[in-house]
């Protein structure tokens, strides 16, 4: 599931070697890891995030007051649709948004190319949003936060959508103060790929990846290989692909957010810092900059060039086996959760994109009827049989059933952790603390602060963020 950036270019350039080319993902916020537009899968580091005010209120929400445009006066309301251009417009076009028109005889949809957030920001400030937009899921708590957003709350009282269709925290990923403003589309998550050619090398036996973080540490030390300026093979790299410090935050069992709280400098965050950090001191951070450099030339996720014993990434690079010539394994590997710190629970997280109206669309009722179809049951159903979906993660449990999608069993990996997947936390200083985790990673690795110090810092920035934010209203 992919877009958006960080702060910290050095940082960022080392780490974009490491993702799949289908990752544009903007690690700004999401998530999500990276986002294939073809597919509509976030694999963005993440990169996701949050938005939120409610306006719509209840007798909106059923009357669909739209300047006179509205289903039960007969006239045809043209719906503007904002959403990625290319190949995925083609294809969604065809596959979804031809039958919702079909089902509706009175709405038509004008597809535009989305532009950018910015330039989505400039039209709900004039006034002239689209009625429906692609949205990071991550931004959608703090795009409703600044009132950029319709509540979609007022709507579920037609009864056609429920939380419980969606995963728990993806549905959450869209709420903002109780208030809904996004609906799911696609979502993903992360596990750990693992190379069972370097186990059996290394003596490991292939068939039992680790499951806790000593364990990871000692089966990565007997698979590094030096070179005279390097590594020929490298065991672990903790911050390579989706290793960031929210990913090994969790599996150290830490908490980003308490309440309303925001704790980037909870004990067992600042622990996950830690032991990077040790990575970076034990194995020679130059050393493992030189490996990645190779790496980056090679044109492939490094996880596919035979070299890594185990990486954190999402269910997404399982798609390069269909679409990259250049990934054609030579070596025997599997998936497995990710090792969590002794005596915590294995965990994953999840990222995605959305569906939103945008502050004043101009015809909300006939908005709501594309929304919940194209992020309801039928348009999920749809887009997700089609014929090159790969291994996309739909957001609806009861779609991936009807998918099979838990036939594949490197996929059934990732589904399998999605009922308890964590999200970022829905807050407007998301994109602080996610900007700020790549600060305080890039300079802890880099010996030029200590992971505590960091992080209390850290913590401090995100607070004078949201105060600031809050203050703005």
């Amino acid at each position: 599931m992919k877009k958006k950036s960080v702060e910290t270019l050095q940082f960022k350039s080392k780490m974009i070697m490491f993702v799949v080319a289908a990752l544009l993902v903007s690690i700004a916020l999401t998530g999500c890891g990276g986002t294939n537009e073809a597919s509509g899968t976030n694999t963005s580091n993440g990169n996701s995030k949050k938005t939120g005010d409610s306006t719509a209120n209840g007798d909106d929400a059923n009357s669909g007051a739209d300047n006179g445009n509205s289903k039960d006066n007969g006239k045809q309301v043209t719906l503007d649709f904002w959403s990625w251009g290319g190949k995925f417009q083609q294809d969604y076009t065809k596959i979804v948004i031809s039958e919702f028109e079909k089902s509706h005889p009175n709405i038509k949809v004008k597809y535009i190319t989305e532009q950018g957030t910015e330039k989505l920001t400039t039209l709900i400030a004039g006034g002239t949003p689209p009625d429906v937009a692609l949205l990071d899921r991550f931004m959608a708590g703090a795009w409703a936060a600044k009132g950029s957003l319709e509540s979609l709350t007022p709507y579920l009282a037609d009864g056609t959508v429920t939380a419980d269709d969606y995963y728990p925290s993806v549905w959450a990923e869209g709420n903002y103060k109780n208030e809904l403003y996004a609906m799911p589309f696609g979502t993903d998550n992360r596990a750990m790929y693992f190379n069972k050619t370097l186990m059996k090398e290394a003596g490991l036996d292939p068939e039992k990846p680790p499951t806790t973080i000593s364990e990871l540490d000692a089966a990565a030390e007997k698979i590094f290989k030096k070179t005279s300026s390097g590594y020929e093979q490298v065991g672990l790299i903790p911050w390579m692909n989706q290793g960031f410090l929210y990913t090994q935050g969790w599996n150290f069992g830490g908490e980003w957010a308490k309440d309303e709280e925001l704790t980037p400098n909870d004990p067992q965050i600042v622990k996950a810092l830690e032991w990077m950090t040790g990575y970076a001191k034990k194995y020679d951070m130059a050393k493992i900059n030189n490996f990645n450099d190779v790496m980056g030339k090679t044109g492939i996720n490094p996880f596919w060039t035979g070299k890594v014993g185990f990486v954190f990434d999402g269910n997404w690079i399982l798609n390069d086996l269909i679409n990259n010539a250049k990934v054609k394994p030579k070596f025997e590997w599997g998936v497995a959760p990710m090792p969590a710190e002794d005596g915590q629970a294995q965990s994953t997280w999840a990222g995605g994109w959305s569906w939103v109206m945008p502050k004043g669309a101009k015809h909300p009722k006939e908005a709501w009827e594309l929304l919940k179809y194209i992020g309801g049951y039928e348009g999920t159903l749809l887009w997700g049989k089609r014929a090159d979906a790969g291994n996309d993660i739909t957001a609806m449990p009861k779609v991936n059933e009807e998918l099979k999608i838990a036939d594949n069993p490197k996929l059934k990996v990732f589904l399998d952790l999605m009922p308890t997947a964590h999200t970022r936390p829905v807050t407007p200083a998301g994109q602080k603390m996610w900007d700020e985790t790549f600060r305080v990673t890039d300079l802890a690795l880099n010996g030029k602060g200590e992971p505590k110090k960091l992080l209390d810092e850290a913590k401090k920035n995100v607070d004078n963020e949201l105060k600031k934010l809050e203050a703005a209203k």
